[in-house]
C-alpha cells in the first residue's frame, strides 16, 4: 500500500510552492483558501498536510524542506493519528469496502460548522479537501458560502486535479499554486533515495511515473511493480492462460482485494497506452482498447460489477485487439 500524505515527511513536493505560502505566512497575508493545481500525484496533498503542520504549530525542521517538520513533533503525530482537533480533512468516504465516488453535501456541510468554533490547540483552524474534484454540485455549493464568507482564522486547501472542472466562482476565491510535473532526473533520485531500488531500476520507475512523485513512488512498492509486470506481459504474450489469470482474479474479494484490483486495472490501462503510443499511425486499434479499458473501473463501481468479471471482460478485449491489430 502507497504512503499516505499525511505520513510523508521527507518528500518536497515543491520548493517554490512552498516558499510562496511561507513568504505570505510569515509577512502576515495568509490568504483563506489555497488552490492546489497539478496532476494527480504531483504532491499537492502532500503540501497541503506539511503546510497545515506548519499552521497548526509543528516546529521547523529546514532539513526536510522551507515547511518541513519532525514526525515526531506532538503536532505531527496528532495530525498522523487522524486527531488534531483543529483539522478537518474531507475525501471520498469508505462504506462497505468501496470508496464513493464523489464527496458528499453532508461532508462539506462539515466545514461551516467547523470554521464556526475557536481554534482549540493553535492559532488556525485548517481544512484540506482532497480532491475538490471529487465534490458534487451541491457539496461545491456548501463550500462556496464559506468560501464567500472566509472564516476568521480558518485557512483551507483545495486539491485539484483538474481546476478547470470546479465552479469559477471557487477558482476565483482561492490563491493559486501549481505543481509542475517533475523532471526524470529528479524522478529517479527520488526513487533511489526513498526506496533504496537499483538505479536501473529506478530510471524504468521515473520513465513510467509521466512526471508524478506520487506515481513513482507508488510504482516502487513491491505489489505495484508485481502488478506493472504482469501487465505488460499479458501485452506482450500471444496467449494467455486462463488459469492463471483466475488465480490472479481470485485474489480481488474484500477491501484488499479492491486495491489489488485498482492497481491491477491501473497498470493494464497503462501497458496498453504504450503499446498504443509505440505503435504510432498503426496502434488506432490500441488506442480504441485503452480507451475503453479507461472507463472499465469507474463503470465497474458504479453498478457494483463482479471484479474478476471485469478482469477477465478486459483482457478478452485484449485478445481480441491483438488478433486484428
Amino acid at each position: 500500500m502507497s504512503e499516505h500524505p499525511r505520513d510523508r515527511f521527507d518528500l518536497v513536493p515543491d520548493a517554490a510552492a512552498e516558499a510562496a505560502f511561507l513568504d505570505a505566512f510569515d509577512k502576515g497575508r495568509l490568504h483563506h483558501a489555497w488552490l492546489l493545481c497539478g496532476v494527480e500525484g504531483s504532491g499537492k496533498a502532500t503540501f497541503a498536510y506539511r503546510a497545515a503542520r506548519r499552521l497548526l504549530g509543528a516546529a521547523p525542521d529546514p532539513s526536510r524542506g522551507l515547511l518541513g517538520t519532525r514526525p515526531d513533533d506532538p503536532v505531527a503525530r496528532l495530525i498522523t493519528a487522524q486527531s488534531h482537533p483543529d483539522l478537518l480533512i474531507l475525501e471520498r468516504a469508505v462504506e462497505g469496502g468501496k470508496t464513493k465516488k464523489s464527496i458528499s453535501v453532508d461532508q462539506a456541510r462539515d466545514l461551516p460548522e467547523f470554521f464556526s468554533k475557536s481554534p482549540s490547540q493553535a492559532k488556525y483552524r485548517v481544512a484540506i479537501i482532497d480532491a475538490a474534484d471529487d465534490l458534487n454540485l451541491n457539496a461545491a455549493n456548501a463550500l462556496l458560502k464559506v468560501l464567500e464568507e472566509p472564516p476568521e482564522r480558518g485557512v483551507l486547501f483545495l486539491v485539484a486535479h483538474a481546476p478547470g472542472r470546479l465552479l469559477a466562482t471557487i477558482r476565483s476565491r482561492c490563491r493559486r499554486l501549481a505543481f509542475p510535473v517533475w523532471p526524470q532526473h529528479a524522478l529517479e533520485e527520488l526513487v533511489r533515495n526513498q526506496t533504496g531500488v537499483p538505479s536501473a531500476e529506478a530510471v524504468r520507475i521515473a520513465g513510467m511515473a509521466a512526471g508524478s512523485p506520487g506515481q513513482a513512488l507508488a510504482l516502487a512498492s513491491g505489489a505495484t511493480l508485481e502488478a506493472d509486470q504482469l501487465a505488460q506481459a499479458w501485452v506482450a504474450a500471444p496467449d494467455l492462460d486462463r488459469a492463471a489469470v483466475m488465480a490472479v482474479a481470485d485474489k480481488f474479494r474484500g477491501p484488499e482485494g479492491q486495491e489489488r484490483f485498482e492497481t491491477l486495472m491501473d497498470r493494464l490501462i497503462a501497458a496498453v497506452k504504450l503499446r498504443a503510443l509505440e505503435e504510432g499511425k498503426s496502434g488506432a486499434r490500441w488506442a480504441e482498447l485503452w480507451e475503453r479499458l479507461s472507463e472499465l473501473p469507474d463503470r465497474a463501481a458504479a453498478i457494483n460489477l463482479d471484479r474478476a468479471d471485469v478482469l477477465t471482460g478486459a483482457l478478452a478485449d485484449l485478445q481480441r485487439t491483438k488478433a486484428r491489430a
